[in-house]
């Protein structure tokens, strides 16, 4: 392999395992608010001890994930330094809110939650959890902007052979941007919301702290059904930009061959991405394909095969990634209504369903590692769409080093995600105080 690779391999692989801890941090920090906000409003001790029993849960994974955050800013210098010279003056400035504004602001006043039980009053408490929870999605949404930027760039002019910026209130506004932002909250507080109906779950399975557990699962499983409907939605409005400002992507998600209008979606395909088309396809739903991506079922759609070889994105990778992604979100759906039905009903009655909801943990996980794959994978060639290659932004530098680094990335982050999936499952197992 050449540095460009390696340095897309540590790049992604960085990310993957960093973005196992972000969605629970940015969901289950707004679940420990609001129940923080019930033990205030109600003066219930069980709110209380929940918020501190999920609490706990939350600075494990939102400290790892510190840990893994870090240094996927400093690959932007190490091994992107042409694409850092070329964008920085846009892509920097979003980074720099990011972190002076938003990280330090969740930083401080997670230290006021952790630290203020019993120092200060019980509404200026709840008043610092709500702060932790706005500022890990504001933070969220600076990091989704810059990314934005690169998948739909705006307010930039090339000048002086970079891309400088002309309009700050362009970049912020991009609407790519803002919508993918809000598939990846959506998607983000629908995982806390199972992740919480799953912990409690395996406690009510064992009959442990029925009555704790059982109101926990109640606010897990509202939380998880909204917002499995809320990430549909959005989703349905994020394919219709992408096939607006990111045709070739489209086609690569849906293995769209052939320019044509009434196009169908086929509920089973096989690219075969050495040829020109599709080497099996099974259930075709007419005009499926025209009327999701563009509202219309009547609606021309571009075919792969009228973009050139060289800007097609991997058809495969992207295919997977985004029939994954669907079946995933609608297994959890399904999942979501189930707990909602049965969030009233005795933890005895339905056992096969808290067995269920166990298993069930890992499924907004997968799906929004998928979308990112849709969506990153989905963009290549380019690192910024339409103005700069990933092949030209790599930095000028030995493929050992980047191996070596590689190497060592890979050992220390599946040490750091197997600690979090290890500390996160011994905690959730021990009993509230």
């Amino acid at each position: 392999m050449d540095t460009l690779m390696l340095s897309r391999l540590q790049f992604a692989f960085a990310t993957f395992i960093h973005f196992i801890f972000v969605p629970l941090t940015l969901g289950l920090s707004v679940l420990i608010a609001i129940m923080e906000t019930k033990y205030v409003r109600s003066g219930d001790e069980t709110y209380k001890r929940m918020a501190k029993f999920w609490g706990k849960l939350f600075l494990i994974n939102f400290a790892l994930g510190v840990v893994t955050g870090i240094t996927l800013e400093f690959q932007f210098g190490t091994n992107w330094s042409r694409y850092s010279a070329f964008v920085g003056d846009i892509f920097g400035s979003l980074l720099a809110i990011e972190a002076t504004a938003a990280f330090f602001l969740e930083s401080t006043f997670l230290g006021v939650w952790i630290f203020g039980w019993n120092k200060l009053s019980p509404k200026v408490h709840l008043l610092s959890i709500w702060l932790v929870a706005f500022a890990a999605n504001f933070s969220a949404l600076w990091i989704i902007l810059a990314n934005g930027f690169m998948q739909h760039p705006v307010g930039y002019v090339i000048q002086n052979g970079r891309a400088e910026l002309s309009s700050f209130i362009e970049v912020i506004t991009n609407g790519y941007g803002w919508n993918a932002f809000l598939h990846t909250v959506t998607g983000s507080w629908a995982l806390a919301g199972f992740f919480v109906v799953g912990v409690s779950a395996w406690h009510l399975l064992h009959k442990q702290n029925i009555d704790f557990f059982t109101k926990s699962f109640r606010i897990g499983a509202v939380f998880a059904l909204i917002f499995s409907v809320a990430v549909a939605l959005v989703g349905h409005r994020q394919g219709n930009i992408v096939a607006e400002v990111q045709p070739a992507k489209l086609a690569a998600m849906e293995s769209h061959w052939v320019t044509q209008k009434n196009a169908p979606m086929y509920l089973f395909a096989v690219p075969n991405s050495n040829g020109e088309g599709n080497s099996v396809e099974i259930g075709a739903i007419p005009s499926m394909l025209s009327l999701m991506a563009f509202n219309d079922p009547s609606a021309e759609v571009k075919g792969l095969n009228d973009f050139p070889k060289e800007d097609r994105p991997p058809v495969a990778l992207t295919f997977s990634a985004f029939r994954l992604m669907i079946g995933l979100g609608t297994a959890m759906l399904v999942l979501g209504i189930l707990a909602f039905i049965a969030r009233h009903q005795p933890a005895e009655s339905s056992p096969r369903l808290l067995k269920l909801l166990i298993w069930g943990i890992p499924l907004p996980y997968l799906a929004l590692q998928a979308g990112w794959a849709v969506a990153e994978v989905g963009r290549q060639p380019w690192i910024v769409y339409g103005i700069m290659r990933t092949k030209d932004a790599v930095s000028p530098i030995a493929t050992s080093q980047v191996a070596i680094s590689l190497a060592a990335f890979f050992v220390i982050y599946i040490l750091l995600a197997a600690l979090d999936i290890f500390l996160l499952a011994k905690y959730a197992r021990s009993q509230p105080h």
